[in-house]
C-alpha cells in the first residue's frame, strides 16, 4: 500500500460524524457497529459509555472496544467537565 493511501485512511478513520450530538469518528462507529452497539439511540456520551462497558463486562476480550471506550471517555471528560 502507497504512503498516500495510508495517509487517506487514516484521515477517514478519524473524520467526526454528529450522531444525534455525539461526536463520533468513522473508526468509532465501525467497532460499535461491529459489536451491534447501538449508539444512535443514545442521548449523551455517557449513555454510551455504558452500553460500551456493559459489551465489555460480557463479552470479555475487546481489545479495540476497550480503546474507543478509553477515547470516549477522554472526549466526554473534556467536553463536559467545568474547568
Amino acid at each position: 500500500m502507497k504512503i498516500e493511501d495510508e495517509i487517506y485512511k487514516t484521515i477517514e478513520e478519524n473524520k467526526f460524524n454528529n450522531i444525534n450530538g455525539l461526536m463520533l469518528t468513522n473508526k468509532e462507529i465501525s467497532i460499535l457497529d461491529k459489536y451491534n452497539i447501538n449508539y444512535k439511540k443514545c442521548n449523551s456520551l455517557k449513555d454510551l459509555l455504558f452500553k460500551i462497558e456493559t459489551v465489555i463486562e460480557n463479552a470479555g476480550n475487546c481489545e479495540d472496544l476497550d480503546i474507543i471506550s478509553e477515547t470516549i471517555a477522554e472526549r466526554d471528560y473534556y467536553q463536559n467537565t467545568n474547568k
